[in-house]
Formats: structure tokens, C-alpha cells, sequence
């Protein structure tokens, strides 16, 4: 798995960052049974970039934890089959499976962790979980959607051992 990693903004995050986003990707994308090694871009940014971000690409004018943008339209949630006819799926000279873009808002992730009373760590371990499953095709705009991906959130988490 290769994870290109970037970070921006004078906030530091108390956690080794690229290392667990590593470890939290690939034990998410085991989790959803992806077949393929995988490449993954990550930005920590904070609340003014991502709400301009949130602005441009989705149109809420806000900021927001993650923003997750997947390079694949998948026909079913976590069903990788189709991507064997899939030619620009997959980098050219790695041959892994492009899987797409998160951005996280640092603040959001300091924020939150205190709203919710659990560590900086679990939080931000959370939130690229919760964008991994959004780049394997997974959302909760609907409500049986919610519950199915709110479930693999908590076993993924449960797998990290990364608990509230």
C-alpha cells in the first residue's frame, strides 16, 4: 500500500500521523476484502482550507471533519470484482488500485476528539476509516446505508483496537 501523505497548517496532531493512517488503511481495506495493494492521497489541513474545499467540490459552505474523493464509481459497495476490466484504475507503474483522495481537517479532529469526550488518536484513526469505506464505495446518504457503514466503522475500529 502506498500512501502519499501531506500535511499543512501550523497545527500539529499529538499522534504519529502518516504512520497510523497507514496501518488504519490497510486494516480497513482487509476489512472490506479489497484484493488489490492500493494507493491513497491524505491531507491534514485545517478548517479554512477545507472549508474552501467543502465549498468548491460540494457546495456547503462550512468547514468539515474529512472530505473523501473517490477515483472509482463502484456498482456495489466493497465489490471489486468489475475493476479487472477496469485500465485506469490502477497506476501504470506500481499496479496498484488508485483509490483516491482524503482531507482532514486538523482542527475538526482536536475539536471532535473533545466534543466526544476519546483520544486525538481515536478520532483521527476514525475519520480515515470512515473516508476508507467512502473510497470503496460505502455512504450514508440513506438511511440503511448509514447503519451498514456506521457497523463497519465500529469493526473497524474494533480490529485497530483503537476504542472510545
Amino acid at each position: 500500500m502506498t500512501l502519499y501523505f501531506e500535511e499543512e497548517g501550523e497545527i500539529t496532531l499529538p499522534v504519529a500521523c502518516e504512520e497510523l493512517a497507514k496501518e488504519v488503511i490497510e486494516t480497513a481495506l482487509d476489512y472490506v476484502g479489497c484484493p488489490y495493494e492500493a494507493e491513497v492521497n491524505l491531507l491534514l489541513t485545517q478548517n479554512p482550507q477545507i472549508h474552501e474545499m467543502n465549498l468548491e467540490f460540494r457546495g456547503i459552505d462550512r468547514a468539515t471533519d474529512v472530505l473523501s474523493f473517490p477515483m472509482i464509481d463502484y456498482p456495489e459497495p466493497g465489490e471489486f470484482d468489475f475493476l479487472e476490466e477496469c485500465e485506469d484504475c490502477f497506476d501504470l507503474e506500481s499496479g496498484e488500485l488508485i483509490l483516491g483522495d482524503i482531507v482532514i481537517s486538523k482542527d475538526k479532529v482536536l475539536e471532535q476528539a473533545e466534543e466526544f469526550g476519546h483520544s486525538v488518536r481515536r478520532e483521527y484513526a476514525f475519520l480515515i476509516a470512515h473516508s476508507v469505506l467512502h473510497l470503496t464505495g460505502y455512504d450514508h446518504m440513506e438511511e440503511e446505508e448509514r447503519l451498514v457503514m456506521e457497523q463497519k466503522q465500529r469493526e473497524i475500529m474494533e480490529r485497530l483496537d483503537i476504542l472510545r
